[in-house]
């Protein structure tokens, strides 16, 4: 299946090695140990490693298996749902260590990296990954590689301006991570607009099986979010309060994702969609606002709603947008990361206005610091939150109306209208997957076929 224009064999190999022998050039440049890593500098018990690596594995987790995974709802698309999200999520932690060291890191024109770096980096990553959902199956693995040069750069811009120029607080990234990440990969699939995409709806799609792949993403995604939230926030209550705050706010998210897509249905049935998706919008809409004083009752509150506006988002809001605005979402990371992202922007800030120190006591220190040393008000950092978020969605919108013009170059071997979302594009894929029925555990004629051992054994149930 594959074309001329879609292969892949000089064009992938020449941006793989020529991206990682500047990387491997620019660390071995300007990057460093930094004083808890060094030998040097010996530190055993009290080393921050201790603190942050389980922290760590968990969001790394998310990055490689839950991100991966959730994508795999496509039917045809399953090695590249996981396998592009390895390969531009190994490039992009890379590059966002450079970046992000850019920015917070440089010591004496060196680069000092441990193990909160690492922690960042996948935070990077995460945002890629999301724009990288709205992309999805679209297009090629050059393409996607080009976007995330581009995207972790002005990720580590837009999150120096907002936490070290505005000042503003972001633990678990509703501004940095998910509403930059969801409305930098809308702008560009908008860019990339395809008007005969319609040609490959009939693969736009999942089947049975790929809905339960997609689910195991979604599990780990829910349970390890509350590591995800908390994992560069002050030791202590702060990182306690963020991961509680989260773990409440997504349990009050699922319950309202299973009612309204129930009440939403006109049978009543549930909408697998729905579940693997707006269940998760309490940990996107909870991020801004974990490690304040938000507590129980708020971050259910705030979960509660993120899981209702997620799935009015996928059934009614998608459709709008795709026909009226032609934004081919295919994802909807809109409704899983745009809208929960800017509900978690706007209780961060209503949150930090009322802050006062009767409530947060010699903890306002870590949380806001500036208010604490009567710098400025707990409403004027309102304001800086709110301008924050403004900023965000300004420079997710035109770096991605730029990236997108650029990913529109037609040089990147991306797959024409009529094959998308087809993994033998690019990928060896058995004869017998995806086109063979008897490949997917389906019932024909009241017979289950065993998928997993070939020959296909005929295994009569009773429905």
């Amino acid at each position: 299946m594959t074309g001329a224009e879609t292969n892949m064999r000089l064009k992938l190999p020449i941006i793989c090695f020529i991206l990682e022998i500047i990387l491997i050039i620019l660390f071995g440049v300007l990057v460093q140990y930094d004083d808890e890593t060094d030998s040097e500098i010996h530190s055993e018990y009290e080393n921050d490693f201790y603190y942050r690596y389980p922290s760590f594995q968990d969001v790394h987790v998310m990055i490689f298996i839950g991100f991966g995974f959730l994508m795999t709802f496509l039917q045809r698309y399953g090695f590249s749902s996981v396998g592009f999200n390895f390969l531009i999520a190994a490039f992009s932690l890379q590059w966002a260590t450079l970046m992000q060291g850019f920015f917070h890191g440089m010591h004496g024109g060196k680069i000092h990296i441990g193990v909160e770096s690492m922690i960042n980096a996948d935070f990077c990553t995460g945002a890629v990954l999301i724009s990288f959902g709205a992309v999805l199956g679209k297009t090629s693995p050059v393409q996607l590689l080009v976007m995330a040069i581009f995207e972790v750069t002005l990720f580590a811009v837009n999150e120096f301006i907002l936490l070290s120029i505005l000042g503003a607080k972001d633990a678990g990234g509703s501004m940095t991570i998910h509403t930059f990440g969801a409305y930098f990969g809308l702008t560009v699939t908008r860019v990339l607009y395809r008007p005969n995409l319609d040609k490959s709806k009939h693969k736009n799609c999942s089947v049975y099986h790929s809905d339960l792949f997609a689910m195991i993403g979604t599990i780990y995604l829910w349970m390890f979010w509350p590591s995800f939230n908390s994992a560069v926030t002050a030791h202590g209550d702060d990182q306690h309060r963020t991961a509680m705050n989260t773990y409440y706010s997504l349990a009050a998210c699922t319950l309202a994702t299973y009612g309204m897509s129930a009440v939403t249905a006109h049978d009543g049935k549930l909408d697998m969609v729905h579940i693997q998706n707006a269940a998760l919008a309490g940990g996107v809409a909870a991020g801004t606002a974990g490690e304040m004083m938000l507590t129980p009752v708020g971050s259910m509150i705030v979960g509660f709603l993120a899981g209702i506006i997620s799935v009015l988002g996928y059934k009614y809001l998608s459709p709008i947008l795709e026909e009226k605005l032609k934004v081919q979402d295919t994802c909807g990371v809109h409704n899983l990361h745009g809208m929960p992202g800017v509900l978690g922007a706007i209780v961060g800030a209503v949150t930090a206005a009322v802050a006062t120190t009767d409530v947060y006591g010699k903890g306002m220190e870590d949380v806001f610091p500036d208010v604490a040393k009567g710098d400025i008000t707990a409403s004027y950092q309102g304001v800086r939150q709110a301008i924050s978020l403004a900023v965000t969605l300004g420079m997710a919108l035109v770096g991605g109306l730029i990236v997108g013009f650029l990913l529109k170059l037609p040089i990147y071997g991306a797959p024409p209208d009529t094959i998308c979302f087809e993994d033998n594009i690019y990928w060896e894929v058995s004869s017998t997957q995806p086109d063979n029925p008897l490949f997917y555990p389906s019932v024909v004629s009241e017979t289950f076929y065993c998928w997993i051992c070939p020959p296909f054994i005929p295994l009569f149930s009773q429905l």
